[in-house]
This record gives structure tokens, C-alpha cells and sequence, in this order.
């Protein structure tokens, strides 16, 4: 009951008109016609409730003018004509119910209107609630944010090599293989020993504002908090709620060293990052200004359902006008405005692009404006960056072959492995590949190794990890180190067979610190044909390879492809089945591999070999030729009217936002998918895909339509409804009174129509 109140009074206070009204009724019931004045003989003497009812008119009669001057200046057309006329015209016919419903009418209106937007909003302003406001500084001495830290790890990279004691003591990070120091472990051991972050309390840190956190700041980010700012996790382990960011409904956990993104909410216990934005630059609010750009953008169906309204006054005007000259009374003028209901066109069809717009959202796809929401729906061409888009972001180990000089004590698994922990401190492109094969093989044999604890089986339980030492990298050569007291090499042949110590030079130091690498290093054709093994394939065309040695001798061949996203041929498959049959592949890459993924994920027509300026080029051609093929003169008629036709043609880029930028930008629609960490991909495109799936451009496209046809059906019925309950009336069916209730009636329909477009259900 309270809550209840609570609302009624927040409604009363956001529309102060309607308690007014609602009020204004009791003496237009009680003392209609009293006359404390007395009477006087002239035509129009209203009495004290109609007096009061009269006041009213003629003050929502003002508000209704100053809100039409001020929609125009912003260049929307206002319509609360209707609503003045009819306003108007019941009081000089002397019906004053009829007027006070529509005094009624037209503050309920903004009541509605004011639920119907917030409620279309409600995912768009969760986003905006949460946002970061304050952050807790530590203020502990010795905690010089993290400057200690940050210059042993420069100085690790400059040296081009790094020595671990991987003793179990430190924390994993994300691909599940540990890459610590000496002097990070000391520092992390001091640094928490100064301050517990289980423990914390407000003595070893101080609150402030967000926009006061500088770069290095050491932040402690309290359980159920949303982190302030991008940074660096400090803690040994963290849980985090991502759903905001990206639309993840599954907590992901991170490790030391990881990058933790502003917006994201913390687990159960306490967590100390680095800032490594400021709050300005931070992940979080480029989401919230794609957010605020949608907020404040309007569609062009939605402009056009503007203009809409002016022929829709237009034919009420005439419907009364008609009617009062037939009849012969101005009754019947009154009676056909109260029905001309223009909320269907000035509500509805806002709220359901809103609607839509939140609804994107709570699926993790942001729109800049609802201009690019409109055109989801009518894309017919979609072009696909292959790497990153279309296959995964690095090349995935295949197969890994065993040669016949591997120790006879290891299996494929156990190479994969060891290469795998090596691989995980180079910068090469073909790393985090092998990386995830080794930890994905550690992972399903420690959980096979679970399985069968208790059963009696003699498995050999592996270490969770391995002790990794003396790690360095030849850039563009291979990497090496030393596994479990064993010495293993990952690389060119050439270099896994050479048992020298490996001379990093001042050049190699600088491009490893500075995160480049050579593509010397793969020659995958050459370096197997020269190999001393008989492998048992020859490789594809767009297979690689890699060679591992143990001890000074030839173990493996490692072979790695790009590989289609697990969901890319059901996302293709998707949009054909939606009707979108255009689908082409833009790539650099060479024919042969780009024909191979595009044969697995259902797609025939392949650019390959393009540079940037031919990908926007072909973008460029496809939107001249379909606007071509398509454009009739109705489009032309169109066009003329609204400033744009709405069957023209759109075609589509989807690419990762960064590298596919200035296509992103000449398509009609660019659409950038990230995992939530680059925010390169708001600056070019006009929608951004968060959780980073392909499945969500299909998904886009069938929200975006549905959104449209919601929108439609709400604003034709509603202008449908009125219109023939305005003929009813100019024959005199509806009375005054009751039609001025049933025109509220149909605009709670049409808003509570347009309202649907916010559920989630199967759409095409």
C-alpha cells in the first residue's frame, strides 16, 4: 500500500495538472450551478464548479500552446492542436464534462506517456543508474600506485626475457597459465601484506569523486560495487558481473594482471585494481554515450508519424466541420474533435522505437541514434570482414603431429601442453592460439583425471601447473624456456633444432616491448618440406604450422588454421532464412583460405585479396547498384515527402571496429563487434555488438523489424479506431461525454500496443 502511494504521489508530482483535474470534478459535481453572485440574465452564466472547470480549460488551453511553440522550434510538428480546438469548442457549447475529460485526456495523456517512456527506457536507463560516481583511493604508504610494479614489468619486456619460479603461490591468469616475476611476486607480497582486501575498511582508503582518479591510482572496489574506472586487477582473483557491459548473463572470473572495464559489478569479495584510465576515457562511458545518443535521437519513421499528424488534423477538422454544417449544430463539432486522438502518432510511435532501442540494449547491441534502428530493418546486403568477424580472433590449433624423435614418455597431449606454457609469454600472432589448445588439453585431462579418481584407473595425475623458467623469445624466430627442469622450443624448425642460447639484440628487445613480431617466423610450406620428419599431411592452403623440440630434439609439428566462429554458419543461416540472400566476404586474405571459410559458413560471394580503399570501394558499388535495382516511383514520391525513401536499399558492414573502420563508415550500417573492450568501435559505427556474436547481427535485424511492425500496427489502429468513432459521431452515435472517454480509450491502446515491442519473443 505504501509503495502504491508512493507511485500516485510521483505521478502527481511529474503531472501536478492531473490531481487538478481529477479534483476540479468534485464541484462541478457537487456545485455546477451555484451563483453566490446570483443570477444574471445574460446567455453564458456558468456557475462556481463550471467556473473552476472553465479557469482549468483555459490554462491547459496556455500550457498546450507554449508546448506546441516549443516542438516546433526543436522542428517537430505539433498536433496538440486537436486537443486545444476541442477544448475550446466544448466550452462554448456548454458541455463541461465533455471539456473536463478532456482536460483529462490530456493530462492522463502525459502521465501515460511519461510510464509508457519509462518503461520503454527501463534498459537503457539501468545502464545509465549504474554508472560509476565514486571510487575509494588507497591511501596506505608504500602504495605509490603501483609505480614499483609497473617499472619491473617495463623492464622485463626491455630484457626480452622473463624468469619464473612457478611454485603454485601466485595466481592464474585468463588462459589459465601463470606469468609472474621476482620482483612483481615481492611487490604484490608487500602490497597486500600493507593492506588485506577481505579486510578492508575505511581507514586504509579515501572516497571520491570518480573524475578524480588519476592513471596509476591504486583502487579498492568493494563486493556488489561497479568498478570506477579501466584498470589492472591487483588481487589475486576476481568475479565479475559483466551484464551491463556486454549483456553476459554469466559471471566471469579474472586473475591478476587481467584488464577489468569501469561498469562491470564486483563478486563476493574485495578487489584491488590499477587505474589505467582516467573515468572520462573509461569503457563505461563510451557505453553511456552511445546510450545518450540513442536517448535523444529520433527516427525518421518516427519524424515522419510527425508529419502524419498534420494531414490527420487536417481531416478532423474537416470530419467536424462537415458534420456542424450538415447538422446545423455546433454540438456536433465538439462531439467528432473529442475523438480526434493524435497520441497514437505523437506517443506510440516514439515509445515503441524507445522500446526497441532498450530492448537491443538488454542483448548487448548499442545503437548511436534510432535512425540506425529504423534501417536494421530494411538491410538487404550485408558485407562481413572474415578474421575476427566471420572465424575467430587468432589462429586455433587443428591437429598436433608427433615426430618419431619425441621422448617416448610423452604423448601429443603432453607437448601441446608444455608448448602451450611456453607460448603463453611470446607476442606472436600464432601464441594465444597454442596457448588455449595447452590449457583447454590441461583442463579436460585434470577433469578426466576427477572422473576417475575414485574408480580404481591408474592415471597419472598432472601438476595443475607446471614450473616454467628461463623464458625467452627470438622475435620472429620462436620462443624458448625450460618445463618441468626440460628445455622445449616453439617455433621455426630452424630454430627448435638449434640449441645455442638465444642472443636477443637491443632491436629484439624493442620490438617485443613494444608488442610487435616478425612474420619470418611462420614459413610453414618451407620449413615441412624441409623438415627431417615424413609428417603424415601435407598442410592446406590456409593451415600454418609451428615446431616443438624437447631437450635439443625434434617433438612436434603443431598445425593451426582460422577457424568459423561455432556460430557463424547458424547466423548465416539465419538471415537467409529472413531474407537477406546479399551476403558477401571481404578479406585480404588470399582466395584459396577465404573460399575455405566461406564454404563452411554458407556464404558464395568472396572479395579476397582487398586492401581497405577496395573493401570501401565495393561497399560503395553495392549500395549504388541495389538503390538502382530497386528504386520505383513510389520511392521517389517517398523520398520527396519524408527526405529519404523508406524502401531504399541499406547494406550492412560488419567488422571488429578497429582495423574496419573506414568501411564501417561508408556503409549505411556499420556494425562494430567487440567483447567490451574496445572502444574504437563506437568511434566509426552506428551500432556496436557487445558480447561479441555474430548471432546478435541476425538477432539486431529481428528486433529492429519487429520494433517497425509494433510501431505500425499502433499507430494504423490507433488513427483507425479514431477515425471511424469520428464518423460515428458526426452522425451523432457517441455522444459528447462518452466519446471524449473513448478517445482516451484508444490512446491507452495504442500505447500499450507500441509498448509490446519491448518483449523478447522469436521475430524474423
Amino acid at each position: 500500500m505504501k509503495h502504491f502511494i508512493e507511485r500516485i504521489l510521483g505521478i502527481c508530482r511529474e503531472v501536478p495538472l492531473l490531481p487538478i483535474v481529477i479534483l476540479a470534478a468534485i464541484p462541478l459535481a457537487l456545485i455546477p450551478t451555484w451563483r453566490p453572485w446570483g443570477n444574471f440574465e445574460v446567455p453564458f452564466d456558468p456557475g462556481v464548479g463550471q467556473w473552476i472547470t472553465i479557469v482549468l480549460v483555459i490554462w491547459t488551453i496556455i500550457m498546450s500552446i507554449q508546448g506546441m511553440a516549443e516542438e516546433l522550434k526543436e522542428g517537430h510538428v505539433g498536433v496538440d492542436l486537436l486537443a486545444v480546438v476541442a477544448l475550446a469548442s466544448t466550452v462554448a457549447v456548454q458541455q463541461y464534462w465533455a471539456a473536463w475529460v478532456v482536460m483529462l485526456m490530456v493530462a492522463s495523456g502525459e502521465a501515460i506517456e511519461s510510464y509508457a517512456q519509462a518503461k520503454a527506457k527501463s534498459s537503457l536507463t539501468a545502464l545509465l543508474n549504474a554508472e560509476p560516481r565514486q571510487a575509494h583511493v588507497v591511501t596506505l604508504p608504500g602504495v605509490n600506485n603501483g609505480a614499483a610494479s609497473s617499472a619491473a614489468m617495463n623492464n622485463d619486456a626491455g630484457n626480452g626475457s622473463v624468469d619464473t619460479a612457478d611454485n603454485g603461490a601466485s595466481a592464474a591468469q585468463d588462459d589459465g597459465f601463470r606469468k609472474v616475476n621476482a620482483e612483481t611476486v615481492d611487490l604484490t607480497v608487500s602490497t597486500l601484506n600493507m593492506f588485506n582486501p577481505q579486510a578492508a575498511d575505511a581507514s586504509h582508503f579515501t572516497t571520491v569523486p570518480v573524475d578524480q582518479v588519476k592513471i596509476g591510482d591504486t583502487i579498492v572496489v568493494l563486493p556488489g560495487e561497479t568498478v570506477p574506472v579501466d584498470g589492472e586487477l591487483l588481487s589475486g582473483s576476481a568475479t565479475l558481473d559483466l551484464s551491463n557491459i556486454n549483456g553476459e548473463p554469466v559471471p566471469r572470473t579474472v586473475y591478476a594482471g587481467a584488464d577489468v572495464m569501469s561498469g562491470s559489478v564486483n563478486g563476493a569479495s574485495t578487489m584491488m585494481i590499477r587505474a589505467t584510465r582516467l573515468a572520462k576515457d573509461s569503457q563505461y562511458q563510451h557505453i553511456l554515450e552511445l546510450v545518450r545518443s540513442a536517448q535523444d535521437s529520433r527516427a525518421a519513421v518516427v519524424r515522419t508519424a510527425d508529419m502524419l499528424a498534420v494531414p490527420f488534423t487536417v481531416i478532423a477538422l474537416v470530419i467536424a466541420a462537415v458534420a456542424w454544417i450538415v447538422s446545423g449544430t455546433p454540438m456536433r463539432f465538439a462531439q467528432v474533435l473529442v475523438l480526434a486522438t493524435p497520441c497514437p502518432l505523437l506517443i506510440a510511435a516514439p515509445v515503441a522505437y524507445v522500446a526497441g532501442t532498450g530492448r537491443l540494449a538488454r542483448h548487448g547491441i548499442l545503437v548511436k541514434v534510432q535512425d540506425a534502428l529504423e534501417n536494421l530493418g530494411r538491410v538487404n546486403h550485408i558485407f562481413f570482414d572474415k578474421t575476427g568477424t566471420l572465424t575467430v580472433k587468432q589462429p586455433q590449433v587443428v591437429r598436433i603431429e608427433k615426430a618419431s624423435s619425441a621422448p617416448a614418455n610423452m604423448s601429443a597431449e603432453d607437448l601441446l601442453m608444455m608448448a602451450g606454457v611456453v607460448e603463453n609469454y611470446s607476442v606472436h600472432i600464432l601464441a594465444k592460439g597454442i596457448t588455449r589448445a595447452g590449457r583447454q588439453t590441461r583442463e579436460r585431462l585434470s577433469n578426466m583425471n576427477e572422473r576417475h579418481s575414485g574408480s580404481g584407473k591408474n592415471l597419472a595425475r598432472r601438476p595443475n601447473y607446471p614450473v616454467v623458467e628461463h623464458v625467452a623469445e627470438a622475435v620472429g624466430k620462436g620462443v624458448a624456456g625450460e618445463v618441468d627442469g626440460h628445455a622445449v622450443r616453439v617455433g621455426r624448425l630452424a630454430f627448435v633444432l638449434d640449441s645455442s642460447p638465444i642472443a636477443t639484440s637491443a632491436e629484439d628487445r624493442n620490438k617485443r616491448a613494444l608488442g610487435h613480431s616478425s612474420s619470418a617466423r611462420v614459413n610453414a610450406q618451407a620449413d615441412s618440406q624441409n623438415s627431417p620428419e615424413h609428417w603424415p599431411s601435407e598442410l592446406e592452403p590456409d593451415e600454418m604450422a609451428t615446431f616443438v623440440s624437447v631437450d635439443g630434439k625434434l617433438a612436434a609439428r603443431i598445425v593451426l588454421r582460422d577457424i568459423p566462429r561455432p556460430d557463424a554458419k547458424k547466423a548465416i543461416a539465419r538471415l537467409k532464412s529472413m531474407g537477406i540472400t546479399n551476403l558477401t566476404m571481404l578479406t585480404g586474405d588470399k582466395e584459396a583460405s577465404a573460399e575455405l571459410i566461406a564454404s563452411e559458413v554458407g556464404i558464395t560471394d568472396i572479395r579476397a585479396q582487398l586492401l581497405p580503399q577496395d573493401k570501401v570501394n565495393a561497399v560503395k558499388q553495392a549500395s549504388i547498384q541495389d538503390a538502382r535495382a530497386h528504386m520505383a516511383w513510389w520511392d521517389r514520391i517517398t523520398e520527396k515527402f519524408v527526405g529519404e525513401s523508406q524502401s531504399k536499399p541499406v547494406t550492412m558492414m560488419v567488422g571488429d571496429g578497429v582495423n574496419d573502420a573506414p568501411v564501417l563508415a561508408v556503409a549505411d550500417i556499420g556494425v562494430a563487434m567487440t567483447d567490451g573492450t574496445s572502444t574504437a568501435a563506437s568511434q566509426s559505427a552506428q551500432v556496436v555488438i557487445m558480447d561479441d556474436s555474430i548471432a546478435a547481427v541476425p538477432e539486431a535485424i529481428a528486433i529492429a523489424r519487429h520494433t517497425k511492425r509494433v510501431m505500425l500496427q499502433a499507430v494504423i489502429t490507433g488513427i483507425a479506431l479514431a477515425i471511424v468513432a469520428m464518423l460515428c459521431a458526426a452522425f451523432n452515435l457517441i455522444p459528447v461525454v462518452v466519446g471524449a472517454l473513448l478517445q482516451e480509450g484508444i490512446d491507452v491502446i495504442s500505447i500499450l500496443w507500441a509498448l509490446t515491442a519491448m518483449f523478447d519473443h522469436d521475430n524474423a
